[in-house]
């Protein structure tokens, strides 16, 4: 991972570079979100710029938008604001985990997870996908489980398949969660990683497990609908389903939790534009007409691809299942995908949608001519 980071930074010096790695922007930014955060920058009081926790404006906003999308009774005091959805997860895992504790994760999922648990004094245990179509797989989550397990990881939509997982799955991980905290006679909690919530095609609707367990946690992030992932903005929402007394107690440990993770809220600007950024979105449309000629491009080349149902990735397999040198022979030619090796996938590569059109038009003829040097057989 740090070769690969060291390579993708050395692409600011060629403005050449057909840069497909990271989830990063390649135009200039909303114009609403410039203008939100130019109307929060003048104080309008002496404590404008002093530190900040979770600021009661932005969690009525935040409050207001899960009751909204997801159904469910949320309170104010059941969300914290944190520094993106990194904050969230870090303030996630010190509230609902002991060191030592085992935590499982989807293969493949965020590569992000397994050092964050480290770093954390968590134990990371794998529970693959289905691999034919990168389903949710409850019964590899079921085999998973130990007495150890606290918390289950759980992504949708998915990075980096761009799965969207249905309601039913939830209601069946739901039954394997509340039955594996019976036997260990330990509560095992689920972490719902939603950053790509609003990032979906073709109308497919969204379910959160929130709904379908009551020991749920919710992560979000601002930066991937807003497509500014450097200004960091986020939250951690505990399902309003909890039993009171549980309820209680978490919602008192989340705010010296989050100073004690090392003042993991937002930055005051961020929190006051909240109002302001919780309507803004990145063109979904245009994100969708990228989507479709990246996939039928490849689709018809004979790469064998997962059409996203979220997010703004396409996940793919490397023609002859080396994607590591799949993507050294693109990098020889200036395009830059993220190889699948990142997430423990050596056979796929990740490439991200949120690229111009005129860099997907040029990607595209050697993506084709690479995928036939290689063959398409894996």
């Amino acid at each position: 991972m740090t070769r690969f980071l060291a390579r993708i930074q050395a692409l600011g010096d060629n403005p050449d570079a057909l840069d497909f790695t990271f989830g990063n922007p390649h135009e200039m930014a909303l114009p609403g979100f410039s203008a939100a955060l130019r109307a929060q920058v003048e104080p309008r009081s002496v404590d404008w710029f002093a530190y900040k926790t979770s600021e009661r404006e932005a969690q009525e906003v935040v409050t207001a938008g899960l009751r909204a999308e997801l159904g469910l009774a949320f309170e104010p005091e059941d969300t914290a604001m944190t520094q993106g959805a990194f904050g969230a997860i870090s303030l996630a895992l010190a509230l609902l985990a002991d060191a030592g504790d085992e935590v499982v994760i989807p293969i493949p999922g965020w590569f992000a997870y397994e050092p964050m648990l480290r770093l954390a004094n968590l134990i990371p245990v794998r529970a693959a996908l289905n691999p034919a179509n990168f389903d949710l797989d409850v019964d590899a989550i079921a085999r998973a489980i130990t007495p150890r397990t606290r918390i289950v990881i759980v992504n949708s939509p998915a990075n980096p398949t761009g799965r969207v997982y249905p309601r039913a799955d939830w209601d069946a991980l739901a039954e394997i969660l509340e039955e594996a905290s019976r036997t260990h006679g330990r509560r095992i909690w689920l972490l719902s990683d939603e950053p790509y919530r609003r990032i979906r095609f073709d109308g497919i609707p969204f379910a959160s497990p929130a709904a379908s367990y009551p020991w749920t946690a919710i992560d979000y992030s601002y930066g991937k609908v807003l497509l500014a992932p450097g200004q960091r903005l986020g939250y951690l929402a505990l399902s309003p389903l909890l039993p009171a007394q549980e309820r209680s107690e978490l919602r008192a440990a989340l705010l010296p939790l989050g100073i004690a993770i090392g003042w993991g809220f937002p930055d005051a600007v961020m929190q006051f534009a909240v109002p302001a950024l919780e309507t803004l979105s990145i063109d979904i449309a245009e994100l969708t007409r990228k989507r479709d000629r990246l996939y039928r491009a490849l689709d018809d080349a004979g790469f064998e691809v997962t059409r996203p149902e979220g997010t703004f990735y396409l996940w793919g397999r490397a023609p002859g299942g080396d994607a590591l040198s799949f993507c050294g022979a693109l990098e020889a030619r200036g395009v830059y995908l993220m190889p699948g090796s990142l997430f423990d996938q050596p056979h796929h590569f990740r490439v991200s949608l949120t690229a111009t059109m005129e860099m997907i038009d040029r990607a595209i003829p050697h993506l084709t001519d690479v995928a036939a040097e290689f063959g398409k057989d894996a």
